[in-house]
């Protein structure tokens, strides 16, 4: 059970225990005061006058050090007069602070210039998330660093780790391994927490480069390895919201569960249509019903073969208004998040499971997109016309892909004979997407074929097995039929002049298409396009290697070099569906993204203009009109972008956890697997059976020096010629699980694979560059968990670091309707 401690009073008794050095003064302004006050005071100032102003002592030598401090940092100076100025000439560089499992750490620049390095000496000041202000400092291996001048914003104050005593004294090491320092916790702020335990605590002092940061327990969540632990880490860990507000609660609870009579009005009346749903076996919230019949198009003496698609959406604007509880609740959370066995809603279950969701055999209200696509001639596969409209539905059946995709194949069989009503309709739908499928391949669009695996857990929560599986042509089919109303989401806003969020997938950089390139080039391959290659040019390589045995990394280096989607008021049309316009549309029940482009749609049917309201822009009030409201759609953009990669991390951090539970119970066992990734340090080897990434570390490839090229992806020995590369088949031992680093770890079996792995006498490839040799035993920094071994193993690596970040092979995602 999670326990959470009682407010307690402010407490002055934490910070005296522990001893300060003897220049420190906690009666002294931070720098970010003083550096405050003479923003706002831009006028000479003496130090005895600014003293004054800022509650400290005229005669304070504490001042009188930071303020030379500054001075030497460049953040202050002294006039003639002996005045305090603020140091404008000196260019500062904004940014975020990520930090690294090994102590060091990055800046993350706001103007999109090259990451910084920052020691972990600066690392002692700041925690993962902080934004700071930092000036350039020399360069660290041919990289620049920085070191920090100011934090501007304090992005932790709450974090969750285990709850630990050590000789004595009470600490939490935080679960987020990009977090280095422990927490000191008085013996009064514990709470009711017990060694071994995981807990939430708020900080209450922030780290200095002198003070450990302290922090309080405010709740205590059990056990490490209580059932269902892992997630209540990761919501935490990750800052997404997981509790509805009581304000929200009241709200959805007074939310009728049926349509009322009086919501009708001005709705056009489907529910005689046979609208099905499809969607997966254990789906429970349905955003969208299809309905497809043939039409005739053209006129009456040259009739042409098409159509008519019916796709309605869930209408939840109807009862998620702006403004309300609901509202700021949605905007929060930004999206669903999804993990095995469980799913933060970004809506109430009364409304994502109930009146929102289309459910079988209930009155629902729709927003339709309603389309006429050619069947044949050079347009087959095209949407020639559309309209959007409020209705009411009445699903007629919920379906699943699989039953759908039986039927398909077998109408007369079981499946078949148990949706013979709604059968004809679906079969429509087939050809459809028949249809759909042709024209995606006219258009050039990138076909991707991933490894997709899903995990199986038992009913405590822990993972009973990873299975492959394979999407078949009714999950392709409701794909295509989402992505078609997507589209015309988007061009409906454009065509009205409206601003919105589009889904924008742009092509890639030209640091990524290089690197793409020299990869190619290794392998005799070329991409047409030069340097500025389409969504043509990708799907045509990608046809041409597809029966060759290394197809999956190339098609992993193609995916690597495209930039992530965004949410963006900027059209910039999607690169790997090749759509000059595209938005998401279809999935407003777990995608506020989506709900915003409802709202516009809506606007425009009932002759207005939706302008979306946030609270931290004040800014763009300065700004005209017209600027003001795209400047607040991109940062709604920005907003949205960086919650659903909150999301993806979320789900990922659980599945590395339940993935290490996992392989913990196969220590010792050999496994075959393939190399689905290659750095300096080592290799990274997917298990063939268990579906499963660990690293086998350069240490264990064996007494000799290897090279590591990176536009090959490859590490070679020098003296035995035995080269590793992606797709390489490997036999390997699991040999340890860091669940604290959610890493698994493996040692390859000796003489495996020797001869597939032998290379050839061939000269050296270019861009090789020589690199560790490897020891007889692991690296210290690969061992121990405590958190002393944490912090000396940190300094250890900080000397090895090398800015920058290491690509792995991509991960297989979860099947999406809309992209």
């Amino acid at each position: 059970m999670i326990k959470r401690s009682k407010k307690d009073t402010n407490n002055n008794e934490s910070g005296s225990r522990h001893a300060l050095p003897p220049d420190f003064d906690p009666e002294v302004p931070s720098r970010e005061v003083i550096l405050q006050y003479l923003r706002a005071n831009p006028a000479p100032i003496s130090p005895e006058t600014l003293a004054t102003a800022l509650g400290s002592s005229a005669a304070s030598i504490g001042f009188d050090r930071r303020l030379k401090a500054m001075e030497r940092d460049g953040q202050a100076f002294f006039n003639a007069q002996g005045q305090v100025l603020l140091n404008n000439q000196l260019e500062f560089i904004a940014g975020k602070v990520q930090g690294h499992r090994d102590g060091f750490g990055f800046l993350l620049r706001d103007d999109g210039g090259p990451d910084l390095f920052l020691s972990p000496r600066e690392m002692l000041k700041v925690l993962h998330g902080d934004r700071v202000l930092a000036k350039p400092d020399g360069e660290y291996r041919g990289k620049p660093e920085a070191t920090i001048v100011e934090v501007v914003e304090r992005r932790t104050n709450k974090l969750v780790g285990r709850f630990l005593k050590e000789r004595g004294a009470f600490i939490v090491a935080p679960e987020d391994q990009r977090i280095k320092h422990d927490i000191l916790i008085a013996s009064s702020d514990t709470g009711e927490a017990e060694h071994g335990q995981v807990v939430t605590i708020e900080i209450l002092q922030q780290p200095t480069r002198h003070t450990q940061p302290l922090g309080r327990v405010i709740e205590v969540l059990g056990e490490i390895d209580d059932p269902g632990m892992e997630i209540e880490i990761a919501v935490r860990k990750f800052d997404v919201p997981h509790e509805f507000s009581q304000a929200t609660l009241q709200q959805a609870a007074k939310i009728p569960a049926t349509v009322k009579p009086s919501e009708l009005k001005g709705r056009i009346d489907l529910r005689d249509v046979p609208f099905v749903t499809i969607d997966g076996e254990d789906a429970r919230d349905f955003d969208d019903a299809v309905f497809c019949t043939p039409v005739d198009m053209g006129t009456e003496k040259r009739k042409r073969p098409g159509w008519r698609l019916l796709v309605a959406i869930a209408d939840v604007s109807h009862y998620v208004r702006p403004g309300d509880s609901l509202d700021d609740d949605a905007i929060d959370r930004g999206t669903s998040v999804y993990f095995p066995r469980r799913v933060i809603p970004m809506l109430p279950e009364s409304l994502s499971n109930g009146i929102c969701s289309l459910n079988p055999d209930a009155d629902r209200l729709v927003l339709v997109c309603d389309m006429v696509i050619a069947a044949s001639g050079t347009k087959a596969g095209s949407i020639t016309a559309y309209q959007f409209y409020e209705a009411v539905i009445h699903s007629h059946a919920r379906t699943t892909y699989t039953d759908v995709w039986a039927a398909l194949q077998q109408p007369s069989g079981p499946a078949g004979q148990a949706m013979q009503p709604v059968l004809p309709y679906i079969q429509n739908l087939y050809q459809l997407y028949q249809l759909f499928a042709q024209a995606r391949i006219k258009r050039g669009a990138i076909d991707f074929d991933t490894l997709e695996t899903r995990i199986v857990c038992n009913p405590l929560g822990k993972i009973e097995r990873i299975e492959a599986y394979s999407r078949n042509d009714a999950h392709k089919l409701i794909e295509e039929c989402m992505l078609a109303a997507n589209t015309c989401a988007a061009e409906f806003m454009k065509r009205n002049k409206r601003l919105g969020l589009y889904r924008v997938h742009e092509g890639p950089t030209p640091e990524k298409l290089k690197s793409l390139r020299d990869y190619l080039r290794n392998l005799g391959l070329t991409l047409d396009g030069g340097d500025d290659p389409t969504t043509t040019d990708y799907a045509r390589l990608i046809k041409a290697v597809r029966a060759r045995p290394d197809f999956e990394v190339i098609q992993t280096m193609c995916l690597r070099s495209l930039q992530q989607a965004i949410y963006s008021p900027e059209q910039a049309g999607h690169f790997g569906l090749s759509y000059d316009n595209y938005a998401h549309f279809t999935s407003p029940i777990r995608r506020y993204p989506d709900l915003l482009t409802h709202r516009v749609i809506k606007s425009v049917l009932h002759g207005k203009r939706y302008v979306p309201k946030l609270d931290d822009i004040a800014a763009a009030a300065a700004l005209p009109k017209g600027e003001r409201e795209h400047a607040l759609w991109e940062k709604l953009g920005l907003l949205l972008s960086a919650r659903e990669r909150r999301a993806d991390d979320a789900s990922r951090d659980v599945e590395a956890w339940l993935k290490c539970w996992f392989v913990k119970e196969h220590v010792g066992e050999v496994f075959s697997g393939r190399v689905t990734g290659v750095a300096s340090f080592g290799v990274f080897i997917t298990l063939d059976t268990l579906f499963v990434e660990g690293m086998v570390h350069v240490s264990e490839l064996g007494s000799d020096y290897f090279q590591y090229n990176e536009a090959m992806h490859e590490l070679r020995g020098e003296r035995t010629g035995i080269r590793y590369r992606l797709t390489d088949a490997v036999q390997v031992q699991v040999s340890r699980v860091d669940l604290e680093a959610r890493r698994i770890e493996f040692r390859l079996v000796k003489g495996t694979g020797f001869k597939e792995l032998k290379a050839s006498m061939e000269p050296e490839a270019p861009g090789a560059k020589r690199v560790k040799r490897a020891a007889s035993t692991k690296p210290t920094a690969l061992q121990g968990t405590t958190a002393q071994q944490r912090r000396a193993a940190a300094k250890r690596s900080a000397k090895a670091a090398t800015p920058g970040k290491t690509s792995r092979s991509g991960k297989a995602g979860k099947t999406s309707r809309s992209r």
